[in-house]
C-alpha cells in the first residue's frame, strides 16, 4: 500500500460564542492515499464540513482551528501565513459546495470564471487556458463545452452548474478535493452520472478525494474507506466493506438501518430515537450513549479506541459483534 500523502491529525476546531464553545471537531485524525477516496458520513451537525473547512483554512471567526496537525506532502498547513494558504487553495486542494451557485458568479460567464481560477495561480496565455477549459469540461461529461463557456449559470442546469464546478476544481490537477454533499440536490440519475465521473478522474489523475456526506448509499459504490463522525467526533473507521458489511459501532449500524432501501416496504421507515446533544454541554463520555441502547455507566467516561483489523477502529466501551 502507498504511502499517506495527506494526514490530519488530533484537530479540534471550535466556535467561540457569547453562549460558550462549540466544539464542532474534535480530536479528530485520519490520512488519505493518492487514487483513494475517503468519505466522512454523520448526521448533520456532526462536524463534517467544519472538518472540511478547516483543512481549507477557510474556518471564519468566531470559530478556528484550536489544535491538531494537518500535512500536506509532509508540509504543516496550519502554520502557512494567509497568502501562502490562499496559493495552496485551488492550485494543491480544491472544494466542492453542494451548491454550485455558492460557487459561481452569476454575472460572469462560465469561461471568464474558469479562466479566472487559472490566471490566479498560472501565467498562461488565453489559447491555452481555452483549451483547458475545454479540456475539463469533457472529463467531466459536458456536450458542446464551446457553446457552455459563452453561457451564464442560470442558463444551465443545476446538474451541469455541479459539473461546470468540478471542471474548474481540476483545472489545476490539484492533489486533494474536497466534495462537501455535492450530488445532494440533484436527482439520482444525475448523481450515478456525476459519481462515475468523479471516480474516473480520481483513478486515472491519481487524486485523493474526501467525499462528505450523510448518505451512506453513494460511499458503498464510491469510497475506499469510511469515517463515520457524530456530535464532531470520530465513532468509526475502516474500509467500506468493513463499515457497511460489519458495523462494530451502534450509531453506525443505526445510520445503515436508516438507509431506505435496507426497510421493508410496507413498514415504517427505521429512525434513530433522540436528537443529538448540545456541543456546548459534551462531556468526557460517548457523545451518542444518551441514544444508545447498549450504553451503561462505564460510557460517561473516556471513550476507549478498540481495533478489529489495522484499518478498522472504532471509539466504543460496546463495540457490537459481528
Amino acid at each position: 500500500m502507498s504511502e499517506a500523502f495527506f494526514e490530519v491529525e488530533g484537530l479540534n476546531t471550535w466556535f467561540f460564542t457569547r453562549m460558550g464553545i462549540f466544539k464542532s471537531v474534535r480530536d479528530v485524525s485520519f490520512d488519505l492515499r493518492r487514487g483513494e477516496v475517503l468519505g466522512i458520513v454523520g448526521e448533520s451537525g456532526s462536524g463534517k464540513s467544519v472538518t472540511g473547512m478547516s483543512i481549507m483554512g477557510q474556518v471564519e471567526e468566531p470559530g478556528r482551528t484550536v489544535s491538531g496537525s494537518i500535512r500536506l506532502d509532509g508540509e504543516e498547513l496550519t502554520s502557512l501565513s494567509f497568502e501562502d494558504m490562499r496559493r495552496c487553495r485551488g492550485r494543491r486542494i480544491a472544494m466542492v459546495f453542494q451548491n454550485p451557485l455558492m460557487t459561481l458568479n452569476p454575472l460572469m460567464r462560465i469561461r471568464d470564471q474558469m479562466y479566472e481560477a487559472i490566471s490566479e495561480h498560472e501565467s498562461v496565455s488565453e489559447d491555452e487556458m481555452h483549451q483547458r477549459c475545454l479540456d475539463a469540461l469533457r472529463a467531466v461529461g459536458i456536450p458542446s463545452p464551446e457553446e457552455r463557456l459563452t453561457a451564464y449559470p442560470h442558463e444551465l442546469s443545476g446538474g451541469m452548474r455541479q459539473r461546470v464546478v468540478i471542471a474548474t476544481a481540476l483545472l489545476l490537477n490539484p492533489d486533494l478535493i474536497i466534495a462537501d454533499e455535492p450530488t445532494t440536490a440533484l436527482d439520482v440519475t444525475i448523481q450515478a452520472q456525476i459519481i462515475h465521473q468523479m471516480r474516473r478522474q480520481i483513478d486515472e489523475r491519481g487524486l485523493g478525494m474526501i467525499w462528505i456526506t450523510h448518505d451512506l448509499a453513494t460511499l458503498s459504490e464510491l469510497a475506499d474507506r469510511i469515517l463515520v463522525m457524530y456530535a464532531g467526533a470520530m465513532m468509526e473507521t475502516g474500509t467500506t466493506a468493513e463499515i457497511i458489511g460489519s458495523p462494530r459501532h451502534p450509531y453506525t449500524s443505526k445510520l445503515l438501518e436508516s438507509v431506505p432501501s435496507r426497510n421493508v416496504p410496507g413498514e415504517k421507515l427505521r429512525q434513530i430515537r433522540g436528537t443529538m446533544p448540545s456541543l456546548l454541554s459534551l462531556g468526557a463520555g460517548c457523545p451518542f450513549m444518551g441514544r444508545c441502547e447498549h450504553a451503561t455507566d462505564a460510557c460517561a467516561r473516556g471513550v476507549p479506541e478498540r481495533m478489529f483489523s489495522q484499518t478498522h477502529r472504532v471509539w466504543c466501551h460496546h463495540p457490537l459483534e459481528v
